[in-house]
């Protein structure tokens, strides 16, 4: 074989192999995008699929909001039992001699309640001129305007409930039991009530406002006694 003949096989060989190894990264590439496509499609269906805890918690507070919902209309039911709650959380709290900082904080965080059911959805006194915004009625004759609270009474009711089984649920705890001087707490929340109960009813006095609605005044005509006048 001839010098001439050697060379061409050898340039034959060279193009070759180096066709075979351009197309294996371009091969290798797309099979790596279908793996990778094929492994988006699984994830996808898996986080699309909500997770079973997720599932009953949100079944849970459906069937929560519902009952609050249809419990909306029943104030007195509604208060009678966060009454009675009360009453067995303090039957409770007699009975094992403990727990008072607990019930402290509980009588605070509802004073506070208290203080924001009787104050004004727009506090008079952060008004330059009382003229701007929803005023309070300060007339007899006055148009007449509800009384919008700070907090709603449902709120209010529902808050001071969670407040009274959240402490229900501390009493079962040794680690809320902080030791302390029962009489003192009493004399301070009684003091701290007084002062509360004072700045707020000057504050009434002052905007001249009552945190009560008694309703709209009607005016009755007189009644009709079916009899007509000769002209």
């Amino acid at each position: 074989m001839s010098k001439k003949q050697i060379a061409v096989e050898a340039l034959t060989c060279s193009h070759s192999g180096s066709y075979s190894t351009r197309g294996k990264p371009e091969q290798s590439n797309t099979e790596a995008a279908d793996r990778m496509s094929e492994g988006d499609s699984a994830g996808e269906s898996i986080h699309g699929k909500p997770s079973v805890i997720g599932s009953f918690f949100s079944g849970i507070s459906q069937v929560y909001q519902s009952w609050l919902d249809k419990s909306t209309p029943f104030s007195v039911m509604r208060w009678g039992s966060t009454l009675i709650l009360t009453a067995i959380y303090m039957l409770r709290v007699y009975l094992l001699q403990g727990w008072y900082i607990v019930t402290y904080a509980l009588g605070i965080y509802h004073l506070n309640l208290f203080i924001a059911f009787l104050s004004p959805k727009v506090d008079p006194s952060l008004l330059d001129d009382l003229d701007e915004g929803p005023t309070l009625p300060t007339k007899q004759n006055e148009e007449f305007r509800p009384f919008i609270r700070r907090l709603p009474e449902f709120k209010f009711w529902h808050s001071a409930t969670k407040g009274i089984v959240i402490a229900m649920i501390c009493t079962f705890f040794e680690a809320f039991n902080v030791p302390v001087f029962w009489p003192i707490l009493v004399m301070y929340f009684i003091m701290l009530f007084c002062i509360t109960m004072k700045r707020q009813i000057k504050h009434m006095i002052k905007y001249r406002y009552i945190p009560f609605t008694h309703g709209k005044t009607t005016y009755k005509g007189k009644d009709d006694t079916g009899k007509t006048f000769a002209s």
